[in-house]
């Protein structure tokens, strides 16, 4: 089994090319776990319901859980709105870096 802090070192590797940091950082994941079959659901948002590359982003979070994770078997990646993601969620660093826009 994969600890909840693996999972999300794993997605961390995955950067919003919007911005440029990764989407920990941004507080876009909001959880993930892993069953005893090595099953892995995380469960995120994104920073606007209209943002183009949506499946790309999903795809990526699945692709750097199976690769940093080699016992995991199966990634599911749930999109949630609730709560709405805002700027808050980031980390410090983010919030200082982005609040120049």
């Amino acid at each position: 089994m994969v600890t909840k802090e693996e999972i999300f070192k794993a997605v961390s590797t995955v950067n919003d090319p919007e911005v440029g940091f990764n989407l920990v950082e941004m507080g876009l994941i909001y959880d993930a776990t892993c069953n005893d079959l090595g099953d892995v659901r995380v469960i995120m948002t994104l920073s606007t319901k209209a943002c183009p590359l949506h499946q790309m982003i999903i795809q990526w979070v699945e692709e750097a859980v199976l690769r940093e994770l080699p016992k995991v078997n199966n990634v599911e990646v749930e999109v949630v709105w609730e709560p709405v993601w805002n700027i808050t969620m980031a980390t410090d660093e983010v919030k200082k870096k982005l609040s120049g826009f």
